[in-house]
């Protein structure tokens, strides 16, 4: 029998357990947070940009861009997942002034954490969606896209899905250079739906950076 008042001592996590959700944390603190500095920096770029010879939001033509896409994976996706990285194609079509019809097409590369010496398959995607593109005022914009996500290498993961339901709701600036030209950079929400039934959604925050031109 214990003695009365006696203390029962509990075990305590091992310190790596400990020290692996501290270091996961500090981790995706750091990516989101160097995502959103990023973005800061190119606002404060667009905001000094005072010459330029045509405004980014008038609707004589449709515009192309080519960017790198970057981005943090968010939720359960991050336990196994630590970034990815890509590029994309857009067109946006006028509508009226200030409103485009937008169509992207990309690239999207996911990299596997190393867990207790075992690494998660790289998930690679080609993301296919389509949207609306409102400028709320000169070169400030919100846009948001629906669409599909095509898994590259199905043959990796058994009994995956090949295609995902995607969508993203972005905000982003957009501020000539010369020319036709501009420089496009968005910060997005994207979210796809799971590999497999009943398995973690594939949603991640991103960042955009591109180089555009009118036709």
């Amino acid at each position: 029998m214990k003695p009365s008042g006696a203390k029962i001592n509990k075990p305590n996590p091992p310190d790596g357990f400990i020290n692996i959700k501290k270091n996961n944390t500090m981790k995706t603190t750091f990516k989101i947070s160097a995502l959103a500095l990023a973005f800061a920096a190119l606002s404060f770029g667009a905001k000094a940009q005072t010459t330029s010879t045509a405004t980014t939001t008038t609707n004589s033509g449709i515009r192309l861009s080519i960017g790198v896409d970057a981005g943090v994976p968010v939720g359960n996706f991050s336990d196994a997942y630590n970034w990815n990285l890509g590029g994309s194609v857009q067109a946006d079509i006028p509508v009226v002034k200030q409103l485009f019809v937008t169509v992207n097409a990309g690239y999207d590369n996911f990299f596997g954490k190393t867990v207790s010496g075992v690494s998660a398959t790289n998930i690679q995607l080609i993301p296919v969606k389509a949207g609306l593109k409102y400028f709320l005022i000169d070169n400030l914009y919100i846009q948001g896209e629906a669409g599909a996500s095509f898994l590259t290498n199905k043959s990796d993961f058994r009994g995956a899905n090949s295609t995902l339901f995607t969508y993203a709701p972005q905000v982003g600036i957009q501020f000539p250079v010369s020319g036709k030209s501009f420089i496009d950079a968005g910060v997005r929400f994207e979210g796809n739906s799971a590999l497999v039934d009943n398995g973690n959604k594939l949603n991640f925050i991103g960042l955009r950076l591109a180089y555009g031109f009118g036709l």
